[in-house]
């Protein structure tokens, strides 16, 4: 019997258990119980679930099997509902839908279906989606499907049929998101103002038939150049178009529904989770719906879906057109009109079922993890930190933060073939730098660059947006925080022969300033490196009307002209007149200087004016000669502020050739210790020298004889004579230490009294010459003063009760030191006697069940309560 059972025995093997999913290379983690096993209640809703299953598969057979109960990770039957977890995560750009969709379409990598024609068998959770960063398109719809109902969206998973490009992902003849928002915005017209009194533009007296004969060749030009360009766009759609699909109809996919409502979303739309677009309900890439459902219910849909999905009704409430599993009062289900009869049997109804609707089923919790994100999650965004996207004749490259060393993390080629051979347009977008540069477009055609940068760059320049070209030809153009210069300077343009500026809210209503340069640079001696001074020709100003003066006195535009060697003056127009007053000032032979001492010869010949209102007083020489000393001065100025200007725009071109060549662009923040090597290095330390004063501490309290142990040469074996001293040494220093405390405490309270005595005797001296703010220092003070006065006082009192107990607990943990065994135990007094040890005395009759101790504290040298008072 021994031998047979032996063999039995030995043909039993063990049956490993089914191995959990290994969740991708970052780590394999056990699942929890809930992914293993299926409480009662999920038991019975895949009950509920199968008998609806075979009632659908009963009636319609016709159709494909419905999603209900895919297995999980650990090959557990959940039901499809289940796998949703609502969770709203603390990142502010996952809080809108779209923010939401940008981040799953980014940090998931989209996975095909094995079989394009069948909904799978088993689905990862949302969690372990997360962990992998990749997914199919029902986990990434149940995954995105989380976060919007966490963040308040009424959003659903929809199971259906779609285009083989939209469950491929193949965007190559779609549009970028990017080009459509510029499109948007292009197409918004600017409706301009009629003015009601507006000038009439002088009659036409062309022929009427000339015009109308140029007009029709013009658009017969228009008209043959647009239909070229459109058949020639035709021709390149012709051959990109793709090629019939075998599978049209057939292929499953998921994406994400979401009903107007909730979180004020005006209007229904779809989102597809493998890109983030966001669809409408007419969206021809989806072919049918099968089935949505959400955390708490299933619906399967009844309508026609021969048109596709644009006459679909998303009335979850309707009956006919979406049939529910569970019952719920989500979504009420619509009633059939009654009459009055069958009204009131429909209240006994109603009060005969109230108890049968408290037992209806409901969905249990959610079995899956709470969905966690880090903030490194986050910013990295798509998997290994880049993602490539192919659009129509683009292509969208997105980079983690921090993965690029020059801060980008966004950028958009255009070009005008869908090989992406010519480039046309280089767009790129930049976070973390140093310079505060966001953006950048790079026009490959023209060689044109455009750079914007974020307020607060370290120059101090201001400087908003940079215009120039590769090759430093044409207009260079560059705006400004004008809020934050001094100049309100708004805008400036430059090219070889001129430079104009634009100002805002300026104290001297100045608004424009232009100056023109000759072609040629000044001859004369310059230093290594030095750039070339460009004469000036003509500097013009521009003044904003001010109202504290007349107009005929008020400047109105401004111009030096050194070519014809005359100031030109256009003041404001008035109301009253339709032209404005003009002076026309040559300047004198001496004119290049208005320093004193300089004489300046003015004639009457020199001035040629015209005023509006000829019975205005003539100009008086003396006027004449400061507005012309002044124009003189003012033009020395405003020579001097142009050398200043061209010296800027160098140290700002200077500034940005460094920027761009540093090794080091992007800005680190202190809190982020996983990068910034001096924040983390200053946190390693710290938690060292914690660490290194935690154990010194504790070393100290393990060892509290260890210095005077020391001070014997730390030996094995302690005598009684040694034990004597070590012990009457510690004592001592502990006495010493808690007298120098008390003293230090006293000689603090005396300070304070003193200090408060002295400036109660200043004030009994000068009570009446004191002004009421002295007098309310005075009192301000002498209540601080009480407050620290009576902070000192409770702190002695404390210390005073304290020491000996400290006292008494030292010489209490020093006889049960077995290193001080040798030292002869000390004698009890006992029934009365007392015995003075150490400074204290004590009796105690414990024995007799009471226990009475009076302690006779030494000397705290000058410690008095007397003083203290």
């Amino acid at each position: 019997m021994e031998v047979n059972l032996v063999e039995e025995l030995k043909k039993i093997k063990l049956q490993q258990p089914n191995k959990l999913v290994n969740i991708g290379p970052k780590a394999t983690r056990s699942f929890p119980e809930t992914y293993r096993r299926n409480s009662k209640k999920e038991k019975i809703v895949l009950s509920y679930a199968e008998n609806f299953r075979r009632q659908f598969v009963q009636i319609f057979g016709d159709r494909k099997p419905l999603l209900l109960t895919p297995k999980n990770e650990c090959q557990i039957d959940k039901f499809i509902s289940s796998y949703i977890r609502p969770t709203q995560l603390r990142f502010n750009e996952l809080y809108d839908y779209d923010g939401a969709a940008e981040f799953v379409a980014d940090y998931v990598t989209y996975e095909l279906l094995k079989n394009p024609t069948d909904l799978p068998q088993a689905m990862r959770s949302p969690t372990t989606v997360l962990h992998e960063q990749k997914g199919n398109c029902l986990e990434m719809s149940t995954l995105l499907c989380s976060l919007l109902i966490g963040n308040g969206y009424d959003a659903y998973c929809v199971s259906g049929y779609a285009l083989r490009e939209v469950c491929n992902m193949d965007e190559k003849r779609d549009v970028c998101p990017f080009l459509q928002e510029q499109q948007k915005e292009e197409t918004v017209s600017v409706e301009q103002k009629v003015r009601k009194y507006a000038v009439k533009p002088p009659k036409d007296m062309k022929s009427k038939f000339i015009k109308m004969m140029d007009s029709r060749q013009q658009t017969a030009k228009e008209e043959a150049i647009r239909k070229k360009k459109e058949d020639e766009e035709a021709r390149i759609e012709e051959l990109e178009k793709p090629g019939p699909d075998k599978l049209f109809g057939l292929r499953v996919h998921c994406w994400v529904l979401v009903l107007h409502g909730q979180r004020e979303v005006p209007e229904s739309f779809f989102i597809e989770p493998s890109t983030g677009r966001v669809r409408s309900l007419a969206f021809d890439g989806y072919l049918g719906v099968e089935s949505i459902w959400n955390h708490k219910n299933y619906w399967v849909n009844m309508q026609d879906c021969a048109d596709g999905v644009q006459s679909l009704v998303y009335d979850l409430g309707d009956a006919a057109k979406w049939e529910y599993i569970f019952p719920t009062v989500e979504k009420p289900t619509l009633r059939l009109p009654v009459d009055d009869m069958e009204a009131s049997f429909a209240i006994d109804d109603e009060e005969e079922n109230a108890d049968y609707d408290k037992d209806i089923l409901d969905m249990p919790p959610s079995w899956v993890e709470p969905l966690q994100l880090t903030i490194r999650d986050v910013q990295s965004r798509c998997p290994n930190g880049k993602k490539t996207i192919l659009y129509k004749r683009a292509k969208l490259e997105k980079f983690a933060d921090y993965l690029n060393p020059d801060g980008l993390v966004c950028r958009l080629t255009i070009a005008t073939d869908s090989a992406m051979k010519n480039v046309v347009e280089v767009r790129e977008w930049f976070k973390h730098r140093k310079d505060h540069l966001e953006t950048r477009v790079s026009n490959k055609q023209t060689k044109q660059i455009v750079e914007k940068f974020a307020p607060g760059r370290s120059d101090g320049k201001h400087l908003k947006e940079h215009t120039y070209f590769e090759d430093n030809s044409g207009t260079r153009t560059m705006l400004f925080y004008d809020h934050a210069r001094v100049d309100g300077l708004i805008r400036r343009e430059e090219t070889a022969v001129n430079m104009t500026e634009h100002y805002a809210n300026r104290a001297d209503f100045l608004y424009f300033f232009s100056v023109d340069f000759a072609a040629l640079p000044l001859k004369r001696f310059r230093l290594a490196g030095e750039e070339p001074e460009r004469p000036i020709l003509k500097m013009t100003e521009r003044y904003h009307r001010n109202s504290l003066k007349l107009a005929s006195e008020d400047v109105a535009e401004r111009v030096f002209n050194d070519v014809e060697e005359r100031f030109q003056l256009t003041y404001h127009l008035d109301k009253e007149h339709i032209t404005a007053c003009t002076r026309d000032i040559a300047k004198p032979p001496v004119h290049c200087t208005a320093k004193e001492g300089t004489v300046i010869r003015l004639t009457s010949d020199m001035i040629t004016s015209f005023k509006v209102d000829q019975s205005a007083p003539k100009d008086k020489d003396l006027d004449m000669y400061l507005l012309l000393t002044d124009l003189l001065k003012a033009e020395e100025d405003r020579q001097a502020y142009v050398r200043a200007t061209e010296q800027e725009v160098r140290l700002i071109l200077k500034t940005r050739r460094s920027e761009e060549e540093a090794l080091e662009r992007l800005t680190l923040s202190v809190y982020d210790t996983t990068r910034n090597d001096t924040a983390k290095r200053r946190r390693e330390d710290v938690e060292r020298k914690q660490r290194e004063e935690e154990e010194a501490r504790k070393e100290m309290q393990l060892d509290y004889l260890a210095p005077f142990l020391a001070q014997l040469g730390n030996p094995e074996r302690l005598t009684r004579d040694d034990a004597k001293k070590v012990r009457d040494t510690c004592l001592k220093d502990l006495k010493e230490r808690l007298v120098a405390m008390a003293n230090l405490i006293q000689s603090r309270f005396e300070k304070e009294t003193q200090e408060l005595q002295r400036k109660q005797s200043w004030f009994q001296q000068n009570q009446t010459t004191l002004s009421k703010e002295e007098e309310e220092d005075y009192v301000s003070y002498c209540s601080e003063a009480m407050f620290r006065i009576q902070i000192l006082e409770q702190r002695l009192d404390s210390h005073k009760r304290t020491a000996p107990e400290k006292y008494m607990n030292m010489e209490k943990k020093l006889r049960e030191d077995p290193r001080l065994s040798e030292l002869a135990a000390t004698s009890y007094t006992y029934k009365g006697s007392s015995l003075r040890s150490r400074g204290f005395s004590w009796c105690d009759e414990s024995l007799h069940g009471g226990f009475v101790r009076s302690f006779d504290f030494f000397d705290f040298a000058r410690v008095s309560v007397a003083s203290r008072r």
